[in-house]
């Protein structure tokens, strides 16, 4: 039997491929379906709220590029002042989308203390933890991020319908909408990942005694 030596690196850990992680991810997002829900829903009304106000931009670009001019020149006069209102609600919008996931996945951290300490016992790298923290965010982050692309094109679809009707067809800005779908979802992904990284970091660097004898 091998003494442990204070100061001394323990030489047998887990190496284990992220295909592991990832099913394990997949594994704690079935289990803790409530919590994910949680997670899922602030990236999906985020993003849902950037989409809107994206796609609304895209549909006015179309208008004041192929609508008539009576309509130009009446979206003219306000488009400077709504773009700084837009910038400021979508800032504020995504800072609490950001905080919101911080706090349900340090949530996440709490409850499964115990289930990381014992896979620290079992010699699991802090690496390990961390990428199942960082998959499990991501895949949310993936999954809400295109549910609140289309929620938010959907809105906003609807309200240029309303006001504009046949028009919207005529000046549909298929191309803008793409790169603007496309930016959201990878933007509702960064995010979601930047707001599990302190949780990520708090669970990994948990204490194994410590951590199973915490009550959930």
């Amino acid at each position: 039997m091998q003494e442990s030596v204070p100061g001394k690196k323990i030489d047998k850990q887990l190496t284990l491929p992220l295909r592991h992680a990832l099913n394990m991810s997949i594994r704690n997002i079935k289990i803790r379906f409530g919590r994910s829900i949680i997670v899922t829903s602030s990236i999906i009304l985020g993003i849902a709220f950037l989409m809107s106000i994206l796609a609304n931009n895209a549909f006015m670009a179309g208008i004041l590029e192929k609508g008539p001019e009576h309509i130009k020149i009446a979206l003219q006069q306000d488009i400077e002042e709504m773009k700084i209102r837009q910038i400021w609600l979508v800032s504020l919008s995504l800072l609490v989308c950001v905080v919101g996931i911080v706090n349900a996945m340090l949530m996440a951290v709490t409850e499964r203390a115990r289930e990381i300490g014992t896979m620290k016992c079992l010699g699991a790298l802090d690496k390990y933890i961390v990428e199942i923290f960082l998959l499990e965010s991501s895949m949310q982050g993936v999954i809400g991020s295109i549910i609140g692309v289309i929620f938010g094109f959907a809105a906003s679809f609807i309200v240029y319908l309303l006001k504009y009707k046949g028009l919207v067809w005529s000046i549909f800005p298929t191309e803008l909408l793409l790169k603007y779908s496309l930016f959201s979802i990878l933007l509702g992904v960064i995010i979601s990942v930047i707001g599990a990284i302190y949780p990520a970091y708090v669970s990994a660097k948990m204490e194994p005694a410590e951590a199973i004898r915490r009550e959930v």
